[in-house]
């Protein structure tokens, strides 16, 4: 028995013709200048860590370091207090992953399958902030937390969480996909709206809530303006730490120790993405907005 198999967007025929392949080496040729570009800045800031204080300044400088300085990293550690800055970075995640995902999850699940009033202009309203620039309201949020004495707390970040307006529409368009019937099956049976949240969006939404959690974690370790505008140096997540004391003017820190300290800082994303980008792509497809 033969093996078949599916057939590609251009076949061997196609191939034949000259054009086709100029167009498919053009294509190959951007993908990897592309991936290069991509590359470039990791790849230089991991060697930048292994090199000598006296080969930053040197010109040209070596893409290469003559010597391999693994003790920058120890160097590092004790300079910058990484630990405690990323124990604070978990801590914001955790709080906002909670926040968003509770009152996000109930009111999509209620816009999504339950009779709210006005149900289409409040998505509308809820899905209209997305045009609006962050930079707009970021004053008013701070206004607003200090009036409540909320500013060096992390209220000042699991609050915001949770009334995150994109989260909101990929939920709302995946609980959307999900048949009506079993939940009618569930309140026959008796089951609360809580508990056909609870025992059914949730275990069937699996998908969108990791590509969540990860986009939550993504933004969490990014952050780092409104970080250094609510809080106060001890509590401070890991990217609002290596601006006030790495990147800020006035840092007295050897660049090899910069480098080494940002390359740490690098590692985490980058795995997480690795090992979980299948679900990123895969719960963005399924939340997607339909036509």
């Amino acid at each position: 028995m033969k093996n078949t198999r599916e057939r590609a967007i251009m076949s061997r025929y196609d191939f034949r013709k000259t054009s086709v392949k100029l167009v498919y080496g053009l294509m190959v040729i951007c993908i990897a200048l592309i991936s290069l570009s991509m590359l470039y800045p990791f790849v230089n800031t991991f060697l930048g860590s292994l090199k000598t204080t006296k080969e930053f300044f040197t010109f040209p400088t070596p893409f290469f370091p003559s010597n391999w300085l693994w003790e920058n990293y120890k160097e590092s550690l004790t300079l910058f207090n990484i630990t405690k800055y990323f124990k604070n970075t978990l801590f914001i995640f955790f709080g906002n992953t909670v926040f968003s995902l509770t009152f996000i999850g109930l009111a999509a699940y209620s816009l999504s399958h339950l009779r709210v009033p006005m149900k289409k202009w409040i998505t509308l309203y809820f899905l209209s902030t997305l045009l609006i620039p962050a930079a707009s309201y970021l004053i008013p949020n701070y206004l607003n937390l200090k009036g409540f004495g909320l500013l060096n707390t992390y209220w000042a970040f699991w609050l915001p969480a949770g009334a995150n307006a994109f989260f909101l529409l990929l939920l709302k368009n995946f609980f959307d996909g999900i048949h009506k019937e079993l939940f009618e099956s569930a309140r026959i049976d008796g089951a609360s709206e809580l508990r056909c949240f609870l025992g059914i969006a949730i275990p069937l939404s699996a998908p969108i809530l990791v590509t969540l959690v990860l986009l939550g974690f993504s933004t969490t370790w990014n952050d780092f303006y409104w970080s250094y505008l609510v809080m106060k140096e001890d509590k401070l997540p890991l990217a609002a730490a290596i601006y006030s004391k790495i990147i800020y003017p006035g840092s007295t820190i050897n660049w090899n120790i910069r480098f080494a300290i940002l390359t740490m800082t690098l590692i985490p994303p980058v795995v997480l993405f690795l090992f979980f980008q299948r679900f990123i792509i895969g719960g963005l497809s399924v939340g997607a907005v339909k036509g």
